[in-house]
């Protein structure tokens, strides 16, 4: 079965995006497919790589860089969610004229029409709400 997930909280202030990715790991475990992973609302926050934990936690950024790189599972963020948290790629800081930037690869800022794309592709969305 092809799966999706949908993530819609802050990592260190909601349980959703480390349940996500537990949950994550348990299909690929399970011989499922994760298509990708979308990332709405507050949870865009797990696409900065700014983001810097204690060392004695978890840093959810490279956790799902991880994800990504060892099985491929696209790693999309809404982006006027994004923009409206100070998110932003490259791309997007030069065209708001800002030097720096949030968000690089594998996280890739896209719209809500990528949600219904992933909507039509795969079997099953589970949601991952604050």
């Amino acid at each position: 079965m092809k799966y999706a997930l949908l993530v819609m909280g802050a990592p260190y202030s909601s349980q959703a995006p480390h349940s996500a990715l537990r949950f994550a790991r348990a299909l690929l475990e399970g011989g499922h497919t994760l298509d990708s992973v979308f990332f709405y609302r507050e949870g865009v926050h797990n696409a900065s790589f700014l983001m810097t934990p204690p060392q004695d936690e978890a840093n959810l950024h490279r956790l799902w860089c991880e994800l990504n790189r060892e099985h491929g599972v696209k790693l999309d963020v809404c982006i006027a969610a994004a923009l409206r948290r100070g998110l932003m790629n490259a791309e997007e800081a030069a065209r708001h004229g800002y030097d720096e930037h949030s968000v690089a690869p594998p996280f890739a800022l896209t719209g809500l029409g990528q949600l219904l794309d992933i909507q039509q592709r795969c079997d099953r969305l589970i949601t991952f709400a604050a």
